[in-house]
């Protein structure tokens, strides 16, 4: 059975969590899509990557 082939990488986000599954070289996302958490948040630190599945 043939490895499932990942989608284009989404050129305007760039994502060095490599580490996950959806990360590819050149630090891309390629997830085909993102979803940010944290209603409210005020900080950088205070958003998490809902998207991030472990490699």
């Amino acid at each position: 059975m043939p490895a499932k082939k990942m989608p284009q990488p989404n050129g305007g986000i760039k994502c060095v969590v490599n580490t996950c599954h959806y990360y590819g070289s050149g630090d891309h996302c390629h997830a085909d899509k993102i979803e940010v958490q944290s209603p409210n948040a005020s900080t950088t630190e205070m958003t998490d990557c809902a998207t991030f599945l472990p490699e």
